[in-house]
């Protein structure tokens, strides 16, 4: 039977946040069995709790967003990605600030706190999602599918057809912590320079740079350093993915295949997925939580 896990010792890491500009800290944290992933803002009067769990998922631009009442924590998805892969299955992230800190736009340094941190398991037993039949979610363009499997796999194809350097790209993964930590956590958020130039001028992009983001204009990348892997793009998706995915709050197993999603379609499959797998037998998916303790 496989058992829940937490992190051995506290580990804290310090940034600019990518949206606010603002610099901000957290500290990973042990916590109990069946806690869950919960964010807490320091920063604020009572620091209030937020859940890492589908409900509380907000609007937001280019990201992931959670919010609780008045309090709300921006960025998660690198982060939540890095714990998913790595198997914690309670931490409490104690957070200075609005936002996660961006570091340099992968998950590469969030990794290297779980294992600063290290891992132990817990006299709990670990839930798993297993679902028996396709899941589905389809707007437009864009396509999820999880399929049975008996592993977690995630496919993804992104098609950038007006971007002469991005075009299509494709790459399939079985989501094991050694495999991500050699193939996913490296790879950084990115964005083509047309795209994200109007965020820029509107103020809603103040920490953004070439030392958190790779940014591509027309057939060439900006950043001095070239790309991590020739097809970084596309496995920063699958990153991006896991990070969402993991908001139904508990590991799962099941083939994912993933055509041009981002956050906001990533999460409404997961909202979907989440409802199928509460269909299946001996599974339970956390719902909004009390977090006054």
């Amino acid at each position: 039977m496989s058992l829940q896990k937490t992190i051995q010792s506290e580990a804290s890491i310090s940034g600019v946040g990518l949206f606010t500009g603002e610099k901000v800290s957290l500290r990973l944290c042990p916590a109990a069995p069946d806690t869950g992933i919960r964010f807490r803002r320091m920063d604020l009067s009572g620091k209030p709790w937020v859940p890492a769990l589908l409900p509380y998922v907000g609007e937001a631009v280019r990201c992931t967003r959670l919010v609780a009442g008045r309090s709300s924590v921006m960025m998660v998805e690198h982060l939540l990605s890095a714990l998913f892969a790595y198997g914690v299955d309670n931490v409490v992230v104690e957070i200075e600030g609005p936002e996660i800190p961006a570091v340099d736009g992968s998950a590469q340094p969030f990794l290297e706190l779980i294992e600063k941190s290290g891992l132990v398991s817990q006299e709990a037993p670990r839930r798993c999602g297993i679902i028996s039949r396709p899941v589905s979610w389809s707007e437009g363009e864009v396509h999820l599918v999880a399929l049975p499997s008996s592993e977690f796999r995630i496919s993804y194809t992104l098609h950038y057809p007006h971007s002469p350097l991005l075009r299509s790209q494709y790459y399939s993964f079985v989501v094991q912590p050694l495999r991500y930590k050699a193939e996913i956590a490296l790879s950084r958020t990115f964005s083509l320079y047309e795209e994200i130039l109007p965020f820029v001028e509107k103020g809603w992009i103040k920490g953004g740079g070439l030392e958190n983001a790779l940014v591509i204009q027309g057939g060439r990348i900006l950043n001095p350093e070239g790309a991590r892997f020739e097809n970084e793009m596309v496995r920063h998706k699958i990153l991006d993915l896991i990070g969402d995915l993991a908001l139904i709050g508990m590991p799962i197993q099941a083939h994912v295949i993933a055509i041009r999603s981002g956050h906001a379609s990533n999460v409404a499959f997961a909202k979907v997925l989440a409802k199928a797998l509460e269909q299946e037998e001996r599974v339970f998916i956390p719902k909004a939580v009390e977090c006054g303790r």
